[in-house]
């Protein structure tokens, strides 16, 4: 895990230096650029809770994939679970109107359901069927997407009455979260789940196994492990997790299912689960740190001339560095600890 952390740590630097020389290269100076985009995006604390606002779909995403792939499922499901768990969470909350602390949870837990059950769906073909959950997946994600969209086209059957654009009615009020001081209520809730999963996957018995199948299903199987129940279990807890994603964003604004609620959240997921090696904490990291990186990109080309499309080429080196470079810094991290184990005491003879 410490490996994988260096690795995440070490590809944001050098992409950061790459993209130093391009701008270098483009007459620009990187101390101001990269300043600006600090100051945008983590410069005070209503910024840094903006930022940390916007993660929230791509840590919850992300984790979501770096879970699925790091357990053995192949998991491309995550925008079609997204769409669901937001729809999950639209229908409860246009239906129902309770108080704030029995309306919030039933809510996440209705977001965590519509995740689980899209990718249970495609577990369930794979046990029944033995089709693949990588295709099936990526073809429920079409399905999510067209399905929510006439539902909420305008005159469908969710579509708010007099709305201008497809839309639904807004869900009741005590299922809004609200802010503590400047940070939204999902933070808190993502933090939550990122912990969860986390000691799930590293401390108990369970996330043990799924580790075990991750790397090698035969021995996994051959070691007693259920690999067929874990699999299950698995893709029910990576959908969850999107689905989460695409509910806190209903709930913490625009409090309704709109055109293009799923915007690139899940798809930028599952890269930053690549790019993290699977690694659940390394997910975090690499999730935060994107979101840092596309809010201050607009405000960025305002103060420094800066395209913002910079930082789309940005992302795209931290991600050519990032997994092309991993082989050899595990490789050279190899080395440094043999020499460091092989080095001769100092109290020896």
């Amino acid at each position: 895990m410490r490996q994988k952390l260096f690795s995440a740590l070490a590809g944001i630097g050098i992409a950061l230096g790459m993209g130093a020389i391009i701008l270098v290269l483009e007459g620009r100076q990187p101390l101001d650029v990269y300043g600006a985009l600090v100051a945008l995006s983590l410069g005070d604390i209503d910024k840094l809770a903006i930022t940390l606002k916007n993660a929230v779909p791509l840590v919850l995403t992300g984790l979501s994939a770096s879970l699925a792939f790091a357990s053995g499922p192949v998991n491309l499901g995550q925008p079609g679970q997204f769409l669901m768990g937001a729809l999950a969470v639209t229908l409860i909350g246009i239906s129902v109107d309770l108080p704030a602390p029995l309306m919030v949870p039933l809510l996440l837990a209705a977001a965590m359901l519509g995740g689980a059950l899209w990718a249970g769906a495609a577990a369930l073909l794979r046990h029944a069927f033995n089709m693949s959950e990588f295709i099936v997946t990526l073809m429920l994600n079409s399905v999510a997407e067209l399905f929510t969209a006439w539902l909420i086209t305008i005159g469908g059957p969710l579509a708010e009455a007099g709305a201008l654009s497809p839309r639904s009615p807004a869900i009741a009020a005590g299922g809004r979260l609200g802010e503590i001081g400047p940070f939204n209520i999902s933070i808190a809730v993502m933090a939550l789940a990122a912990v969860a999963i986390g000691y799930v996957f590293y401390r108990t018995r369970a996330g043990y196994e799924w580790r075990i199948a991750g790397q090698n299903t035969l021995f996994a199987r051959l070691g007693g492990c259920p690999v067929d129940r874990n699999f299950f279990i698995v893709m029910l807890a990576s959908g969850a997790l999107a689905g989460l994603a695409g509910g806190l964003l209903v709930m913490s604004g625009p409090y309704r299912f709109i055109r293009g609620i799923g915007a690139n959240y899940a798809w930028d997921g599952v890269m930053i689960a690549v790019v993290a090696n699977s690694a659940l904490g390394a997910t975090v990291l690499y999730g935060v740190f994107f979101a840092a990186l596309q809010t201050g990109a607009l405000g960025m080309e305002l103060l420094t001339a800066v395209p913002s499309e910079f930082i789309q080429v940005l992302q795209a080196v931290i991600v050519l560095v990032s997994v092309a470079g991993r082989g050899y810094l595990s490789a050279l991290l190899d080395r440094l600890t043999l020499r460091r184990l092989n080095r001769p005491s100092p109290n020896s003879s």
